[in-house]
């Protein structure tokens, strides 16, 4: 294996893209598609797919957005980005939390999928 990705379902791709390109400092890789698009940050890769686009994305069920799942940015100030997420109006699911090996922070995207930030000790 050489690459990992994730995938998250999202109600708005344009949406989510601008929130993780604005918010989150994401890279936009490609939009090729109202229903598609990649980003990046370091060495995370993130589609993002609104529900029922592409073939592979509807087996199983109906996907939708949001529950607990999430992946981690690692960040060294996790108060001062806090504070400038609640200036860009992001939605938060906890206040710091501080932890046996860091301080962390969830945050939504528009469509309620979980990111969380951790400031490791």
């Amino acid at each position: 294996m050489t690459k990992i990705a994730v995938r998250y379902i999202v109600n708005d791709v344009d949406e989510a893209l601008a929130f993780y390109r604005d918010q989150l400092n994401f890279k936009v890789d490609m939009h090729p598609a109202p229903g598609f698009a990649a980003l990046s940050r370091d060495d995370l890769t993130l589609l993002l797919n609104a529900p029922g686009a592409g073939g592979a994305g509807t087996a199983g069920g109906n996907p939708s957005p949001g529950g607990w799942n999430r992946f981690q940015i690692q960040v060294d100030d996790l108060e001062a980005i806090s504070n400038d997420l609640r200036q860009l109006g992001a939605t938060f699911r906890s206040d710091i939390v501080q932890g046996n090996g860091g301080k962390q922070l969830l945050i939504e995207d528009p469509s309620g999928n979980a990111v969380e930030l951790f400031e490791p000790n």
